[in-house]
């Protein structure tokens, strides 16, 4: 029997409920803990994906402003060499690469947004597996489990994370 439909169904879910429902909760912890893991496994594989896309279109925004670049220097040589309108051809296909270059700034924010909203979701569904493989050990309230299964004091952890974050804020 599936218990989660979506991913957001696993974020916003009440293990304890579920459990209390269930005719084994044993059972039903572990079929839970088994689709946590197929749902962060899909979560990654998004992450992953969305994050291909951002790198793509960056790539395809370098490039184009490359090309833009290249017609200008040629519309100054032409400029120099007296051919106007060849000069006006060429700064017209800059405009044009420019105008591609503002479609592609919009693709990127939206592709930007998209990988920190899977990040985040991503996140909360590990946060979610943790719980419930906490709970399946029968764990303390102080610990945790990362998403290969090893045990952390989340506190620790925390303060870890924190105390990186700080290290690369002070070498900016």
């Amino acid at each position: 029997m599936p218990f989660f439909s979506r991913l957001t169904d696993i974020v916003t879910c009440n293990l304890s409920s579920i459990l209390a429902q269930a005719e084994n909760p044993e059972t039903a912890l572990g079929e839970i803990i088994h689709e946590m893991q197929e749902g962060v496994a899909g979560a990654q594989r998004s992450v992953k994906t969305a994050g291909h896309n951002v790198a793509r279109i960056e790539s395809e925004i370098h490039t184009q402003r490359e090309e833009a670049q290249r017609w200008l220097e040629e519309a100054k040589t032409a400029l120099s060499s007296g051919a106007d309108a060849q000069a006006r051809m060429l700064l017209t296909r800059k405009h044009e690469v420019e105008d591609l270059i503002a479609g592609l700034e919009q693709q990127l924010q939206a592709a930007v947004s998209t990988h920190d909203h899977l990040q985040t979701t991503l996140h909360a569904l590990e946060a979610r597996l943790a719980d419930a493989r906490r709970r399946q050990a029968g764990g303390s309230e102080t610990e945790t489990t990362d998403v290969t299964g090893a045990t952390v004091d989340s506190r620790q952890y925390r303060v870890d994370v924190e105390l990186e974050a700080l290290r690369q804020q002070l070498q900016q």
